[in-house]
């Protein structure tokens, strides 16, 4: 069974970045045939949408929450997408889960991914 695995989380300061690398557990999953995204979930909060990009990199979408501040990217030759967060605020606090799909479409939806990962903790510290 296929599984995600994300890394890359930690405690860090109001101002600060970090990024978050997500990676297959089994070597033939091959995130490029895969559009990829990354979702967080607040304590006492619904899971939301963070950013997207599409499995032919022609679509890369950002909640309005992160734009100008997270970059979402993949290296196909590591078989891993990231999230650069740059700036982090302490409302950016969550744990950060990435998930792959084989569609291109309603990527900012929950419904339409096939494969999550465990979390990542992320904490941002006023």
């Amino acid at each position: 069974q296929v599984q995600l695995v994300e890394s890359g989380g930690g405690l860090v300061q109001a101002g600060g970045s970090l990024r978050l690398s997500c990676a297959p557990s089994g070597r033939l999953f091959m995130l490029s045939t895969y559009s990829m995204c990354w979702f967080r979930q607040a304590p006492g909060k619904e899971r939301e949408f963070v950013a997207a990009n599409s499995r032919r990199g022609s679509t890369i979408d950002y909640d309005d929450s992160v734009k100008g501040r997270f970059t979402i990217s993949r290296d196909n030759a590591k078989n891993t997408v990231y999230l650069q967060m740059n700036r982090l605020k302490p409302e950016d606090t969550a744990v950060y889960y990435c998930a792959a799909t084989t569609r291109s479409y309603e990527l900012g939806l929950q419904r339409t991914y096939d494969y999550w990962g465990q979390g990542t903790q992320v904490t941002v510290s006023s």
